[in-house]
């Protein structure tokens, strides 16, 4: 994907994608993170798989769906015990 431009949806996507999975890897405002690559993978899978089929088995749309949930998962349950905002006393 070289050549992409910053204001197309794919870089868009690709910036909040690094950005907050950094974040989330890291610990920092882990909710917020998960919360937000959730619904980033949500679109990209109603966009991309969804005119398709509507279900994901029959679209090929399993690793979206999946990524959504367990992201989702994540914000809903917290990162646990060791991410950044617990050492900051903010989990």
């Amino acid at each position: 994907m070289n050549g992409v431009s910053i204001a197309s949806m794919g870089g868009i996507s690709g910036v909040v994608e690094w950005r907050f999975g950094a974040l989330l890897v890291v610990g920092l405002f882990s909710r917020l993170s998960a919360f937000i690559l959730s619904g980033l993978t949500a679109v990209a899978y109603f966009i991309a798989q969804m005119p398709q089929r509507f279900f994901p088995l029959l679209d090929g749309g399993n690793p979206a769906a999946l990524y959504s949930f367990g992201i989702l998962h994540l914000a809903a349950a917290g990162p646990g015990p060791w991410p950044v905002d617990a050492m900051r006393g903010q989990g």
